[in-house]
């Protein structure tokens, strides 16, 4: 009877110690949210001189963050990735190029049309500080993730559709190569609400017929979902 007890002991005895190990091992590895997909709905910012856009303009981005704690408890950490991003901007400024190459702005006044709108493709390098109440074994929890987002435009058209004719031009000269925003989401489990708010005009030197400059930012409000 002793051994039985004694051994059954040692046994109870070394499950705990292997929980202990692998509860240590699980705290001192786990990282949260690597991947992300998300929607927003996109405006431009900096409106003026009768420029206003029109129907829904959405934006779609998708990447990987390596997520970095930074300390014990891991609820602290920066996030450092890679993604892609396209969006797009309905409106009533028509960009269209001569035959010298050159890309004017017309505001589209008392005229029809079917389609009007401006898109971008950009890969996107995102940094964030990230804040969350998660555990090694908790898998809903509450977060808030602020920082930057550095994006590379690497394709970008202007789209125009009337009942009489319909064009598709090339402003990737036109516009920031480069675009700089600040991005903050905040959520509980699987749905968080997204903030991107451009720093820097999306089109480069641009002015209207009229010598109007435009400086317009994007601003992106929408859902973020993160996954491990």
């Amino acid at each position: 009877m002793k051994r039985f007890l004694l051994s059954s002991i040692l046994v109870i005895c070394i499950q705990q110690l292997n929980a202990q190990l692998n509860t240590t091992a699980i705290d001192s590895l786990y990282r949260e949210d690597q991947l992300y997909v998300g929607l927003t709905y996109n405006v431009l910012s900096d409106l003026s001189f009768g420029f206003s856009q029109n129907n829904f303009s959405i934006g779609f981005n998708v990447g990987l963050i390596r997520d970095f704690p930074l300390n014990k408890r891991r609820n602290l950490a920066i996030g450092l990735g890679l993604g892609y991003a396209v969006d797009r901007f309905n409106q009533n400024l028509r960009l269209s190029k001569s035959n010298d190459n050159i890309l004017s702005y017309q505001l589209i006044e008392g005229q029809a049309f079917d389609k009007n709108f401006f898109n971008q493709h950009l890969i996107e390098i995102p940094f964030e500080i990230r804040w969350r109440t998660s555990t090694a074994s908790q898998y809903k929890f509450w977060r808030i993730y602020t920082g930057m987002k550095i994006g590379y435009a690497f394709s970008s058209n202007a789209v125009y559709e009337d009942s009489l004719s319909s064009s598709k031009t090339s402003i990737l000269s036109e516009i920031n190569r480069i675009q700089l925003g600040f991005t903050m989401s905040v959520g509980y489990n699987t749905w968080n609400a997204y903030l991107y708010y451009g720093l820097t005009s999306i089109f480069e030197d641009a002015q209207t017929a009229d010598m109007q400059t435009l400086e317009m930012r994007a601003i992106k409000v929408g859902f973020l979902f993160y996954f491990l």
